[in-house]
């Protein structure tokens, strides 16, 4: 179980490493930085499979999804130069709120 979570963190590692990277693909105009993006995300799909295999599909996608949407979020605050609001504040902490309660009652 141990190992389904470490290859977890890097799945969601890998979707916001792509996803931080993806304005620099340009709209997919620039091709280095678009294979960069898309073999992120191919990487971090093929571990979320791995993943799938040991733990619940609803709990993973849920803590893939979750933790990798505020982890996305943080990463355009301090380093794209986004603005965080205290909508968004809010709105992220209900994310991790929800995260938190579905591993509270997984199966």
């Amino acid at each position: 179980m141990y190992a389904a979570f470490a290859l977890l963190i890097a799945a969601i590692g890998s979707e916001v490493t792509a996803t931080a990277l993806l304005p620099r693909a340009e709209g997919f105009k620039d091709p280095w930085w678009s294979a960069v993006v898309l073999l992120g995300y191919g990487l971090s799909i093929w571990l979320l499979a791995r993943v799938v295999r040991t733990l619940s599909v609803s709990v993973t996608y849920a803590i893939w999804a979750g933790v990798g949407t505020a982890a996305v979020a943080v990463v355009g605050v301090f380093f794209l130069g986004e603005s965080m609001g205290w909508i968004k504040t809010i709105s992220l902490a209900l994310i991790i709120a929800g995260v938190i309660g579905l591993n509270l009652v997984a199966e």
